[in-house]
């Protein structure tokens, strides 16, 4: 089993496809690693040998930003958009949708469910 970055590769898909199991990498970011380490996109991870495990592993931990480190960046910048206060971090603080999109009809993911109030009936009193 090959294990880059903390992350368990899938054994049986190829290595092109597993390394994008990893934070911060894409299909065309693990293309670029394959190709500097010179190891076969076509190889599934499974058959790769110890070499290209540990060719990946140090190219892919020290020329890229990724997992944990990645993920605390992002949340710096978020969490310094709040702090300033600009439009993005106070969309960000009320859970609405940052980058422009409509939330007159739309935006179910960011707001969430929301149930109508209007034409509430009582509940008969019983005697």
């Amino acid at each position: 089993m090959a294990r880059i970055a903390g992350v368990d590769l899938p054994r049986d898909k190829r290595i092109e496809i597993g390394l994008t199991y990893i934070y911060g990498i894409g299909l065309s970011r693990s293309q670029k690693i394959l190709a500097d380490t010179g190891v076969n996109p076509d190889t599934r991870v499974k058959d790769l040998t110890d070499a290209d495990i540990v060719a990946l592993r140090g190219t892919v931990e020290s020329q890229y930003q990724i997992e944990g480190d990645l993920r605390r960046w992002e949340a710096m910048n978020i969490k310094r958009l709040m702090d300033i206060g600009t439009y993005r971090g106070r969309r960000h603080r009320m859970g609405l949708p940052v980058r422009g999109q409509r939330t007159r009809t739309n935006a179910r993911t960011r707001r969430g469910v929301r149930r109508t109030v209007a034409g509430k009936k009582k509940a008969a009193a019983k005697k």
